[in-house]
């Protein structure tokens, strides 16, 4: 086994999720990270851990069944329910053998099936769990890589000084934790004013995402005033939709559109209502991620980037007793704020054209 695997799996296992005998493990991955799955189970048997492998739910498998599927029959079934209900620790891990395998699932069908597996995806939240990727050939192509350099991509991003990246991104979280309101702006083609008066801001340090490297809060579901232009591509169950462009007034989108796909984005929107309200507020950090490569999980990370969620707030950014914006979907953006770019925080700078005022380099 290639040891960068066996040291993948490590950091799942003792950092990201810290597996504890005895705990119900379950271990949701497809066939292209069948490596990656055995050292899993193997790392988790050395901790005198039980593991359980299921197929990952990005695969053929689910997309032959939801194309066979009636849309008004979806619900959360028993069985998959209790398997949430009973585990301790769930570990989701992406890989591909066709990125466009979701494609051909109509998006009725999709719209339907995240709400009905609304309870099973609190259930798994509500477990100690993360989300990782194995760099499958496919994934290597979407991020036009060879197979080789996808992997050492993947594998130095996840293998590297997590304390170290934590201190970094204490520095962020000390200005957004107390603040107020947020500005985003970027060129001519976004503006945005958000409050984040009173939620808490989370410093990503690969627990829930491996690889890490963000801060992230939610936004005051009502606050959010201005336009947006989401710069980099969003590819959402297998479609790519571009320049996509948001317009909020009183916290809801009031007008969208998209150069490309646009109907998709029209898709997530109409999901439910708090689809049209954001849901995150994230601010890349990490800069061993120094290119886009078609992924979330990486893209959103990138140092010099902030994204948005439309859709489902994360209860950890919320205060105590308060549920926030709920939705059946949580669907992340990204803005480039490399050039022509800031961030300003209760009125001061403090990040301009990708440069936070605690590196090196920042101009105010």
């Amino acid at each position: 086994m290639d040891p960068r695997i066996r040291k993948h799996a490590e950091v799942v296992v003792d950092h990201s999720t810290e597996v504890e005998a005895g705990d119900n493990v379950v271990v949701s991955a497809p066939p292209a990270a069948e490596d990656l799955t055995l050292a899993l189970c193997e790392v988790v048997g050395e901790r005198e851990a039980f593991p359980l492998h299921v197929a990952g739910r990005q695969d053929a498998t689910r997309a032959a069944f939801l194309r066979a599927a009636d849309a008004d029959a979806l619900d959360a079934p028993d069985h998959e329910l209790a398997l949430a209900e009973a585990a301790d620790v769930w570990i989701h891990v992406r890989a591909h053998d066709n990125v466009a395998d979701m494609s051909a699932v109509p998006s009725q069908t999709m719209s339907a099936f995240r709400k009905s597996h609304s309870p099973i995806r609190e259930e798994i939240l509500d477990t100690t769990w993360v989300l990782t990727q194995f760099p499958a050939p496919a994934d290597a192509q979407n991020a036009e890589m060879s197979t080789p350099e996808y992997e050492q991509f993947v594998w130095s991003a996840i293998d590297k000084d997590w304390d170290a990246q934590r201190e970094f991104q204490d520095q962020m979280v000390e200005i957004l934790d107390p603040a107020e309101e947020v500005r985003i702006v970027s060129g001519e083609t976004t503006d945005l004013r958000l409050s984040v008066d009173g939620m808490t801001t989370i410093n990503d340090q690969a627990t829930n995402n491996l690889p890490g490297g963000e801060v992230f809060t939610a936004p005051v579901a009502d606050s959010v005033e201005g336009e947006v232009l989401f710069d980099k591509p969003l590819i959402h169950q297998g479609h790519e939709v571009e320049d996509a462009r948001l317009r909020f007034e009183d916290g809801e989108v009031v007008e969208h559109a998209a150069s490309k796909n646009e109907d998709v984005l029209t898709e997530v929107l109409n999901t439910d209502e708090g689809a049209r309200r954001l849901g995150e507020l994230g601010i890349g950090m990490n800069r061993d991620i120094d290119r886009f490569t078609y992924n979330m999980l990486f893209d959103e990370k990138m140092g010099d980037t902030v994204h948005l969620a439309v859709g489902r707030a994360y209860e950890a950014c919320l205060p105590e007793g308060e549920s926030g914006n709920e939705s059946a979907v949580h669907v992340d953006m990204i803005v480039d704020m490399s050039e022509d770019s800031y961030i300003e925080v209760d009125g001061e700078v403090v990040q301009r054209d990708g440069t936070f005022r605690f590196e090196d380099g920042f101009e105010a």
